[in-house]
């Protein structure tokens, strides 16, 4: 099977929640790289109603090898009840950048 370089992204309510997602995500190497951007606004339907929250959004660099325990990683440490982790596919990007991102995951 070919690996192919996803990227994952989640948003929180807390830097601190962030930064310990990046921190996990990355010991674990199953994120080469992982921005953290933020606050940023954010507003959508929660239980019958629209809502804005500040949040602070990762940006997860991985492959689609490792999207289902990087899932589990976040959802542990996640404090939602239903957080947003989505994946999407690296169509393209600079050669040398993508090697190194995949010799920074784990075999």
């Amino acid at each position: 099977m070919v690996e192919k370089n996803i990227q994952v992204i989640t948003t929180v309510g807390e830097r601190t929640d962030a930064e310990k997602i990046t921190r996990t995500l990355l010991e674990e190497r199953l994120a080469a790289c992982i921005q953290i951007v933020g606050p940023i606004t954010s507003s959508y339907w929660w239980r019958g109603k629209i809502v804005t929250y500040e949040e602070w959004l990762c940006f997860i660099k991985s492959s689609d090898t490792h999207y289902a325990d990087v899932e589990k990683a976040i959802k542990e440490i996640h404090p939602y009840d239903v957080p947003e982790i989505i994946a999407m596919p690296i169509v393209a990007g600079l050669p040398d950048y993508l090697k190194w991102l995949n010799g920074e995951l784990k075999k």
